[in-house]
């Protein structure tokens, strides 16, 4: 919509410190990744030095390294980042193929716990830019592997997908081509435990020793990866992806097919790990409703099942406009901070302590409240602190009052001393969800600063372990580059986007608002302007806009969020009559003008110009879950 004839935006006497530090921020992102991309990747976009595969593993370990550049892009990174992404796709995909991993540029078949992380590279391209042909006939090709069952991995009569490990070649036999002893001696996989339980003389980590028992787990291993298991819900984002560009039908009927499947099996209780192929929770498992591969008993427990069902509760939701599948990740955490006891970090033995140590730091001493993320014979285990990520991104979605105080509760169970930007970064691209969250709830107003410094400071060190890296390029370690890669972009979705940092196990990038360069017709924000979403709630949203140029004037375009799923219908802009800025008094500072309110109706189509040195404040009412979800098309495009 074209703007009203009267001001939305007034000049500024001081630009705020956030605005130049976002900037800034994305200034040194770019330099950085440029750092990345000549010295770890080759022209035609494959990584250096990829060794030879001997597995199903590590298709998603290439992919990684780039997984948020198109979501960087999508913020207002420079158009080279999108080019650089589909470069990047395009010759991993064709380095992986010519390893025998692909076929027909897909997964051959793995679990989806991995396939998910591969899957948010290519997601990410598709949302950046709809209008490519290629990404679009791939986005179609690869749902269908999961909508149409003569693919081979989707039975429609049990409403499963028929095996763990599933992708191009159909659902595929067992966890390997071939039996591999699971032997004790595998230090990396020792804090997990049993993969399996109820097995004659195998009831300790030490029974694995004996060559008979380590065999024997392997062949129990290989049997029972057959059915469906729940991490497997994380698929459901191929195919909302595919929808994404124009409402496929068979696309959606899959989604909520599938998800309906699953939550018919919790039957409004926990929700299972796995399903035989008769259609029977426990069929491969002595009846047992855990046990299943990447289940609540191995080797994640919540973290890998909660992160799938929400991945999966959303897309169901997208699709068919119908919240409830969220009661599937609801209950999980009801039933864990139900069973919740205080102690420390450093004192647990919680299987994914490591990372808590280093996001805690002296905090990690100090008791909180810890959850059992895994279930096995003896009950409830494993207790580490509960991820914000899951009741966080409930939250967001429903801006429910009971969402929130479960939001609540879990962030109450920190240790009290935790630092909530604490400069803590791993593969995932979060962990400052309390941080974030106090912001919006008025109890940390300086989180912007602080988050944006924070921020600059990881690019600086990532920056740092690339220049200081001596080995030869050709050598570095398949996750050496997801650690050093420096696109930085949690702080980034937070505050301009709105949103948590996306699921990292395959969800998709939702946000709260979507930007638009109005004057080059592409995605994000324009150079020289800054976004500060300072409120989120069942209303709407508030949001600051920020020219930080003395001499550009820019335009910037707003639409509704979740793909568009949200609508912008009322603005209110807090503006100043500037008729006489800045005026010729001879003093620096201009002479003041009217503060000045003003409201209109809008039809999710809010165009904004912003004069050098000026700002936007604008109070946005949202019409939640009354669009028509899409991929968005820039102005003008087809």
């Amino acid at each position: 919509m074209t703007v009203p004839a009267h001001p939305l935006t007034r000049p500024l006497r001081a630009i705020p410190a956030w605005a130049v530090l976002q900037r800034r921020l994305f200034a040194e992102i770019e330099e950085a990744r440029r750092v990345f991309r000549d010295r770890y990747t080759l022209p035609d976009g494959r990584l250096r030095g990829v060794a030879e595969f001997v597995d199903r593993d590590g298709v998603d370990d290439l992919y990684e390294p780039f997984f948020n550049w198109p979501a960087f892009y999508l913020l207002g990174g420079p158009d080279e980042v999108l080019d650089d992404a589909k470069r990047h796709w395009e010759g991993v995909t064709v380095q992986l193929a010519e390893a025998g991993m692909l076929a027909d540029e897909y997964d051959n078949g793995y679990d989806w716990f991995h396939q998910g992380e591969s899957l948010l590279l290519f997601a990410g391209i598709c949302q950046a830019d709809p209008a490519d042909t290629a990404f679009a006939a791939r986005a179609a090709r690869f749902s269908a592997l999961f909508t149409d069952p003569a693919k081979g991995n989707y039975d429609p009569e049990h409403t499963i997908i028929r095996a763990p490990h599933n992708g191009a070649l159909g659902a595929r036999p067992g966890l390997d081509e071939k039996i591999v002893p699971y032997v004790a001696d595998r230090a990396e996989m020792r804090p997990y435990g049993l993969p399996l339980h109820g097995l004659d003389g195998i009831r300790t980590w030490d029974d694995l020793a004996d060559p008979d028992n380590a065999h024997r787990m392997a062949e129990e291993m290989q049997r029972r990866a057959a059915g469906d298991i729940a991490v497997n819900l994380a698929a459901t984002s191929l195919a909302a992806n595919r929808w994404l560009y124009d409402g496929d039908a068979a696309a959606a009927d899959w989604i909520e097919q599938y998800v309906d499947g699953w939550r018919t099996r919790a039957d409004g209780g926990l929700l299972p790990d796995n399903v035989g192929p008769g259609g029977t929770v426990g069929e491969l498992h002595d009846g047992r409703w855990w046990g299943g591969h990447y289940g609540w008993a191995w080797p994640h427990g919540l973290h890998s099942v909660g992160m799938s069902a929400l991945i999966g509760a959303l897309n169901h939701a997208l699709v068919t406009g119908d919240d409830a599948a969220l009661d599937l990740v609801r209950t999980m955490l009801d039933t864990v901070l139900a069973e919740a006891r205080t102690g420390t970090v450093a004192d647990s033995t919680y299987s994914l302590r490591g990372g808590w140590m280093a996001r805690l730091g002296a905090a990690a001493a100090e008791p909180g409240v810890l959850v059992p993320y895994r279930y096995g014979p003896d009950g409830w285990f494993d207790f580490g602190p509960l991820q914000l990520d899951l009741p966080l991104w409930l939250w967001w979605w429903s801006r429910s009052t009971a969402d929130r105080s479960r939001l609540e509760r879990a962030i109450a169970g920190l240790p009290s001393s935790a630092d909530p930007v604490a400069p803590f970064r791993d593969k995932e691209e979060a962990g400052h969800e309390a941080g974030w969250f106090a912001y919006l709830r008025g109890d940390l107003p300086e989180y912007p600063v602080r988050a944006l410094e924070m921020a600059l400071g990881q690019v600086a060190r990532r920056t740092v372990m690339m220049l200081a890296d001596d080995r030869d390029p050709d050598a570095a370690h398949l996750h050496f580059w997801q650690r050093v890669n420096p696109v930085v972009t949690e702080v980034l979705t937070q505050l301009v986007a709105g949103a948590p940092q996306v699921l990292y196990n395959g969800g998709l990038g939702f946000t709260a608002l979507r930007y638009e360069d109005a004057d080059r017709g592409r995605p994000g924000l324009p150079p020289d302007v800054a976004a500060l979403v300072h409120r989120l709630d069942d209303r709407g949203i508030g949001v600051q806009l920020v020219n930080t140029s003395a001499v550009h004037t820019r335009t910037v375009r707003l639409r509704g969020g979740r793909f568009g799923l949200d609508r912008i219908v009322e603005v209110t802009a807090t503006a100043e009559d500037a008729s006489g800025w800045p005026g010729a008094s001879g003093t620096y500072a201009g002479p003041e003008g009217e503060i000045v309110t003003h409201t209109f109706p809008c039809d999710d189509d809010l165009v904004v110009t912003l004069p050098p040195a000026h700002l936007a404040d604008l109070d946005l009412t949202i019409a939640r879950a009354t669009g028509s979800p899409r991929h968005l098309f820039p102005e003008g495009a087809a």
